[in-house]
């Protein structure tokens, strides 16, 4: 190696490819070596040397805008810098980590979406004989309201707990569920809104808007979306859900939809 290395001896000996050697010539990251007689650059060990500590700072996360002065460091700066890099490579397992996870949990489908405590809510439907079409609805509407109404998400989740909780609850619910298939105009709807509306009624602070809550102009809707998701393809849930609606404005209870 008297007259030195080729570009493409030099990239090889180090385990870089000569494309990059040249992107450390431009980043000034490592110096061009003078040319021999046929206008070949010629690289010493010195030169090799350099490579290798910019390819190992590379790749172990160190940007390479950084590196340059990095290397001409005393000491002390040098370790401070590293230092520095391993907090943000850290920093960097634990979101790949969180992301990671969370892909994990997007294979069980909007459950990356939810606390564990809903997850157990739905897993609670599930064991007490719920459909899949109506765990299903429900895992909708849980998603919906921690994205529109996060106000009154943990009291919405206490309610489902209470009332799953309780035997005679979890009957008039099932009903809700198969009224889907009934006429709208069925009395039965009349008489299992009543119903609905004296279990909401039992705890009347699970009912409670937050303060301020109304305040804002687009309250309603927001809790509209949530109370009424999918009510579009069941009449019959329509008129129930509104008959639920007006029974606790009666008793009192400010119901921000209409």
């Amino acid at each position: 190696m008297a007259n030195g290395l080729t570009i493409g001896r030099a990239a090889a000996f180090v385990g870089v490819t000569i494309k990059t050697v040249r992107h450390y010539h431009r980043l000034g990251l490592l110096a061009e070596p003078a040319r021999d007689g046929s206008g070949y650059r010629r690289y010493g060990s010195a030169d090799l040397l350099r490579m290798v500590q910019v390819r190992t700072l590379a790749g172990a996360g160190v940007p390479l805008a950084e590196i340059g002065g990095l290397l001409d460091a005393g000491p002390e700066r040098f370790a401070a810098a590293l230092d520095d890099v391993h907090r943000r490579l850290t920093e960097r397992i634990e979101d790949l980590t969180e992301r990671r996870d969370t892909l994990h949990r997007l294979a069980q489908g909007d459950r990356a979406l939810l606390p564990d405590r809903a997850c157990r809510v739905l897993d609670r439907l599930a064991e007490l004989g719920f459909g899949p079409d109506y765990v299903a609805g429900q895992r909708e509407a849980l998603v919906l309201a921690r994205a529109l109404v996060p106000e009154i998400f943990e009291s919405f989740l206490t309610r489902l707990e209470g009332s799953l909780a309780d035997p005679e609850s979890v009957e008039p619910t099932r009903r809700a569920w198969a009224a889907r298939s009934w006429h709208p105009d069925d009395p039965r709807i009349e008489e299992l809104a009543s119903t609905l509306a004296d279990q909401l009624l039992a705890d009347r602070t699970l009912l409670e808007m937050p303060t301020g809550f109304r305040r804002t102009s687009d309250a309603a809707s927001r809790y509209g979306v949530v109370n009424h998701h999918r009510e579009d393809g069941s009449p019959s849930i329509a008129r129930l859900n509104a008959l639920v609606e007006a029974k606790l404005r009666e008793a009192g209870i400010d119901v921000p939809h209409r």
